[in-house]
């Protein structure tokens, strides 16, 4: 059974840094992509990341390019999400989300990062920025 465990969140102020994880379980995150999306009330769940497995690949919202890095740990098979340069707009639930593909569908799931195409998701865990 795929699990996906969400960890990281909290309080920080503007211009602070955070890492999330997501540490994945019944599954090796081998031929997966990997998203971190998150939500705001109001708003649809927004990809802002995503990295495909085979290679390493690491996709970004404009909105978190050159702030955020995504990257894997497989001996541990979890991803991590750094985040810098925190802004108040950051602020929503994150979300880990994993879908097994061949190398050219991880390829679009990351490219596009739409929420609908990935099929295990984590519970989430809450980002807040503000002074």
């Amino acid at each position: 059974q795929v699990q996906l465990v969400e960890s990281g969140g909290g309080l920080v102020q503007p211009g602070g840094s955070l890492r999330l994880s997501c540490a994945a379980s019944g599954f090796s995150l081998d031929y997966y992509a990997i998203g971190w999306f998150r939500q705001t009330p109001g708003k649809e769940r927004e990809g802002v990341s995503c990295i495909s497995s085979s290679d390493g690949s690491a996709y970004y919202a404009d909105s978190v390019k050159g702030r955020f890095s995504i990257s894997r740990d497989n001996a541990k098979n979890t991803v991590y999400l750094q985040m810098n340069s925190l802004k108040p707009e950051d602020t929503g639930v994150y979300y880990c989300a994993a879908e097994k593909g061949t190398a050219v569908s991880r390829f679009s799931l990351c490219l596009t990062r739409d929420a609908r195409r990935f099929g295990s998701w984590g519970q989430g865990t809450q980002v807040t920025v503000s002074s």
